[in-house]
């Protein structure tokens, strides 16, 4: 093993035991080292002490100038980003725990990340989605219910994926939900939402569990056809499903859910703190993005507070 392999190594079981990162945010972690990797490898550099703050400069330069099979960019400027954390971590780790000289990252700055404005379903387009699930078969029951919650909690695809049944309150209206850093945090579940758990709990889950074809996770939620676990790639195909039904497939994801969900509650009037606590959000200021209104929304606002919005000019 290079001295660089061991360093990666070490700084992995610190990443795990230590600051005890998610599952998914583990594998982000690794990925990106094995592209960094890949790159020191390419140029030569397998003695980790040689790496300057001119090769991570190097590093970020080229992700950036990766490109696809029609010449686009192939990583977007938030992944370049998350692999420069990385990158940083690892570095800043080897050089605290004595590891390494020093630290070549330190005064490396992040790339520029453009903030646009989530992409956010209108209400009717919810409707359309929800009502894309047709039957009252047990798998027809589950989708309905996942795309239900997705919309109603705003939480995470992993989220839903990782659900129990001790983990929801159908009584009470209520999820609990771990979410990135393993932080747990209670979510309120609407009417429709909960009518949409209760009925495939109660009916469509005992079906697909009777197939009982996988004995792992027997309190999962949501159940794949031979009674496990459902995975998140399932849940992407659940929800583009219904979204081609209705004629929604290019911008439709699970996130475009959550961000929907948030959206329509800041629209009628929620408090943003509260939309904070809702989805998990660490800082407020990823919140916040969710506060840009369109035009049409804001003609509409202003020409409803507005005193002398849709006064006529008194004639001279």
């Amino acid at each position: 093993m290079t001295a660089l392999a061991t360093l990666l190594a070490e700084h992995d079981d610190w990443l795990s035991v230590e600051r005890g990162l998610a599952v998914n945010s583990l594998e982000a972690y690794r990925r990106d080292l094995r592209r960094y990797t890949a790159f020191l490898k390419a140029r030569g550099t397998t003695d980790p002490r040689r790496v300057g703050e001119d090769t991570v400069y190097e590093f970020v330069a080229h992700l950036e100038g990766l490109v696809d099979d029609d010449g686009g960019r192939l990583l977007a400027p938030s992944s370049v980003a998350r692999a420069l954390v990385a990158v940083r971590s690892f570095h800043r780790f080897c050089a605290s725990e004595g590891l390494l000289p020093n630290d070549p990252t330190e005064e490396v700055g992040a790339p520029r990340i453009p903030q646009g404005i989530p992409k956010a379903l209108d209400e009717d387009d919810i409707e359309a989605l929800l009502a894309a699930v047709e039957g009252n078969m047990p798998r027809a029951q589950r989708d309905r219910a996942l795309l239900e919650t997705l919309y109603a909690t705003g939480i995470r695809i992993s989220e839903a994926v990782g659900l129990d049944l001790g983990d929801i309150d159908l009584e009470d209206g209520l999820l609990r939900v771990l979410g990135k850093g393993d932080k747990e945090r209670v979510v309120p579940v609407g009417r429709s939402a909960r009518r949409a758990l209760e009925t495939y709990t109660r009916d469509g889950r005992l079906h697909l569990r009777a197939a009982r074809r996988s004995a792992r996770d027997p309190d999962a939620v949501f159940l794949n056809a031979r009674g496990g676990r459902i995975s998140r790639q399932a849940c992407w195909g659940i929800v583009q499903h219904a979204g081609t039904r209705v004629g929604l497939t290019e911008r439709l994801s699970p996130h475009v859910l959550r961000h929907s969900c948030a959206t329509h509650m800041l629209d009628h009037g929620a408090d943003l703190r509260v939309v904070q606590e809702l989805l998990g959000h660490a800082s407020i200021s990823t919140t916040q993005v969710y506060t840009k209104v369109s035009p049409d929304r804001l003609r509409a606002v202003y020409e409803a507070a507005h005193p002398r919005a849709r006064r006529a000019p008194s004639p001279r």
